[in-house]
């Protein structure tokens, strides 16, 4: 990137809610059922029908609100925003305009090795749209009024970001919240998160905020990541080649890596709010909006921090363990049990069983490992009863089923070798048989020594102490 301009990222996160019905109405809130048949009268704004609102999406947003440090507003409405489109069979969207459920908060998360603090414009309830439908296999567009209705908290930042990473940083940080919460399944993929993503550039040291472009709909980290990149250097382009920035609305491809003219940008009057006239000014009492901050949890970026200050984890390392909610909980168990270095129960955690559950696409909590067998497990390591080898062993039967470490250990002969007698004539029996690697350690090649750990071993079939083994090693080349 050019670096006479600074990027200026803004993004306007919209989260499907997890609620059963939707927001207005009492169709089915579900993704991937067949075309038009999730919705209703109500939620496709029929002549004659009156939305009743779900009082569970007022509390999610309240929840997200108090995760996000904002104010709440317990006297708010519903307002008309009135557009023409084809996934829009009302010509209006219900939402909030002036006074919305949340406002003025702030998200603190980490940018590599730095701490920065994001501001929250605001967060408010409105009503999905519908979704075109668009393929080779006939000419046209068909239209989807499923998704119509499907309740959405928007939740707007202040332009704080300064470019791609920045906005990758914050993206992770809200949808890792949302699952913390568990007000939304966070799933971009399905279209449960989606951002609108506003992009600017100013020379570096101007403080007047350059023109904005939006871009609609991007439903990818990576795509949001890519989007930010690309528009800032087709902006920073424009503005070398003695060209002007027109405030707009594009549309980013990202099969092809472009973002593409869609309108010009409206603004707030274009969309002629009002008041929502079928729907009342609602109120929240104090005691319930109390009740739903006291409820929540702790969350990724404090998580992330007491990792490190607590137990010692790397910050990448700890904030890669507080971004998944089960993971981080079964964590927090196993540390409490006191038994092992918190370091190691977190590397088998983020090591074997993650490769474990992400090769068959479950959570910890699919499989049979209990916090006992696993501490129990890592203790009979750190005692030196089994090898790291044998520990891998006995994973992968207790991720399978609710076996005790010890009982495996002794049914299956896992135990490990300590007694220097057997493990000497394994040592001896070694370097006899690989002279080579012996004349490699006397012409200084070090790495000799680990060959002759590896192959003492392989000979014990993994029983033996590795630390005793190496000292062994070393003590006998050294004679030679």
């Amino acid at each position: 990137m050019n670096e006479k301009y600074e990027v200026i990222v803004g993004l306007e996160v919209h989260a499907e809610l997890c609620t059963k019905t939707k927001i207005f109405c009492s169709c089915k809130n579900s993704f991937g059922a067949e075309v038009n048949t999730q919705c209703c009268p109500v939620c496709m704004g029929m002549p004659g029908t009156l939305p009743v609102l779900n009082k569970q999406v007022v509390d999610y947003a309240i929840l997200m609100g108090h995760a996000l440090n904002c104010s709440i507003n317990r006297v708010t409405k519903q307002d008309r925003k009135n557009y023409f489109y084809p996934d829009l069979p009302k010509s209006y969207q219900i939402s909030q305009f002036d006074i919305p459920l949340c406002e003025h908060g702030y998200l603190d998360i980490l940018v590599g090795d730095e701490e920065k603090r994001i501001g929250i414009t605001r967060i408010h309830i409105e009503e999905d749209a519908g979704k075109l439908i668009h393929a080779d296999g006939f000419e046209g567009t068909l239209a989807d009024y499923n998704r119509c209705g499907v309740p959405l908290i928007e939740i707007v930042s202040e332009p704080d970001l300064r470019g791609a990473e920045d906005a990758k940083a914050y993206l992770e940080a809200i949808t890792s919240i949302l699952l913390y919460l568990g007000i939304s399944d966070a799933k971009m993929q399905e279209g449960s998160v989606r951002a609108d993503v506003n992009v600017s550039v100013r020379p570096v040291g101007q403080k007047q905020f350059g023109t904005r472009t939006e871009m609609k709909n991007v439903n990818s980290f990576g795509a949001v990541f890519r989007a930010i990149q690309y528009e800032a250097a087709r902006q920073i382009d424009v503005l070398e080649q003695g060209g002007v920035i027109e405030q707009e609305t594009r549309r980013w491809d990202d099969a092809n890596g472009v973002s593409v003219l869609m309108r010009s940008k409206e603004d707030a009057q274009d969309y002629r709010y009002f008041p929502d006239p079928d729907l009342l000014t609602f109120v929240v009492s104090e005691q319930h909006v109390q009740q739903l901050k006291d409820s929540v949890p702790e969350l990724p970026v404090a998580k992330t921090l007491r990792y490190v200050k607590n137990f010692g984890l790397v910050r990448v390392d700890a904030e890669l363990l507080a971004s998944n909610k089960a993971r981080a909980a079964f964590y927090d168990s196993c540390v409490s049990t006191g038994k092992n270095d918190p370091k190691l129960v977190a590397n088998w955690i983020m090591g074997d069983i993650a490769k474990y559950l992400n090769e068959n696409r479950i959570e910890i909590n699919d499989t049979a490992l209990t916090v006992e067998n696993l501490t129990d497990m890592i203790a009979l390591i750190e005692k030196g009863t089994i090898s790291n080898t044998a520990g891998k062993t006995v994973l992968e039967i207790i991720l399978k089923e609710d076996r005790k470490p010890g009982d495996i250990v002794v049914q299956q002969g896992l135990g490990q070798i300590s007694d220097d007698s057997v493990l000497q004539n394994i040592v001896d029996e070694m370097i006899a048989a690989n002279a080579k690697a012996v004349e490699d350690f006397k012409k200084g090649k070090t790495n000799a020594v680990g060959f002759l750990v590896g192959q003492c071993m392989r000979a014990s079939k993994g029983k033996g102490n590795p630390g005793i083994l190496r000292d062994m090693v070393v003590a006998a080349l050294e004679k030679l």
